[in-house]
């Protein structure tokens, strides 16, 4: 005779519950459930630590072997969830479907069974349980959205470079005026049911809204660092900490547009760290565009330890001192003059030589 009695063919006994315990000893992702109709919620007669445990059932986007895939570790205290007893009548063995989420008429009771025993979920009463992103409800703003608006930058000033008389005395150098530039409005917009929120316990985010002419993605951190990319595929990155990036191989960037870089501390730049023959750094300006530089209340100082320094202008070379102009060479100076040279001294004029030749 044929026994049909086994798992699959021994009848199918559902249950809801509640979880209660996530600590799995095992942490292969159970969570003890006290069940509706099977569990008393008298937690002195059964406590928390006397529910089985509940292996809870992986969605196909994870393999459930070796890691790999997503981890079970979304359900937490509180969770309302829908499974059945795969050893039928003696509901010892319950596998987790699938959770269910609601709208909670009150608040945890630490004291009975059925509630999370910490206290801590649900979070708020006679709200849905779907995320405040995907809800939208404007009277119940979502905490990250109400502190990424109110911590918008703006006013970030760019570079400045003053007008002034060149050096020859007849031209003008033109201004660089600064200005200034702000972070974007925060593009959110969503409207259910189009936004898919994931929230972590302690506040990650990441949002892939597909609400329509308000297309975005959204990933951030508790601590407020993470990118954003709006319907027209504008990205804002924020980085409240500090930023590294280690490249191993060779990065090729292009900006079509204009870039502003502003920097509160100081910036430094080392090139060919590896001593490597012909690692020039490069510097480019096409037609029509010239290189400013503005020391607002400092110096500006070049040094080379063993190399040369070599100036050639294509034009004019003009130089303006607003102090004294010293000259210290420690070999020859040499002068050739194509045209006339005019010298204009109000002071004295002094020459001292071994041999002072004027007319070798």
């Amino acid at each position: 005779m044929i026994d049909n009695n086994f798992l699959g063919r021994n009848g199918f006994l559902w249950f809801v519950g509640v979880v209660e315990d996530r600590q799995d000893p095992q942490k292969v992702g159970r969570v003890r459930v006290r069940c509706l109709g099977y569990h008393t919620s008298d937690k002195n007669k059964l406590p928390t630590g006397d529910l089985p445990w509940s292996q809870v059932v992986l969605p196909i986007t994870s393999s459930g072997i070796s890691g790999l895939g997503q981890a079970p570790l979304g359900l937490v205290e509180g969770s309302w969830v829908f499974g059945y007893f795969r050893d039928g009548e003696e509901a010892q063995e319950p596998l987790i479907l699938g959770s269910l989420p609601g709208k909670p008429v009150e608040l945890s009771n630490t004291e009975k069974g059925f509630y999370d025993p910490a206290g801590v979920y649900p979070k708020y009463k006679d709200e849905p349980d779907v995320n405040r992103l995907a809800v939208n409800n404007e009277d119940l703003e979502h905490l990250s959205l109400t502190l990424r608006k109110a911590t918008r930058i703006t006013g970030i000033a760019t570079a400045d470079f003053n007008s002034h008389t060149n050096a020859d005395g007849a031209s003008i150098m033109e201004a660089s005026d600064g200005d200034t530039f702000d972070q974007p409005e925060i593009p959110y917009n969503a409207s259910y049911p189009y936004n898919q929120v994931y929230e972590s316990e302690s506040g990650h985010i990441m949002e892939y809204d597909d609400t329509p002419s308000n297309e975005r993605i959204h990933q951030r951190h508790r601590t407020g660092t993470g990118y954003e990319v709006d319907a027209s595929g504008n990205k804002v990155e924020i980085i409240k900490g500090e930023s590294y990036r280690l490249l191993s191989n060779k990065e090729q960037v292009q900006i079509q547009g204009q870039s502003d870089i502003t920097i509160d501390g100081r910036h430094k730049l080392f090139i060919n760290k590896t001593n490597t023959l012909n690692n020039n750094y490069d510097i480019q300006v096409g037609a029509n565009a010239n290189i400013n530089i503005q020391v607002d209340d400092g110096n500006v100082n070049i040094h080379t330890v063993k190399g040369k320094i070599n100036m050639s202008a294509g034009g004019d070379y003009n130089l303006k001192v607003g102090g004294n102009y010293t000259v210290s060479v420690a070999g020859n100076t040499s002068e050739t003059i194509e045209g006339t040279k005019t010298s204009n001294t109000t002071g004295a004029v002094i020459h001292r030589g071994a041999t002072i030749d004027l007319n070798p």
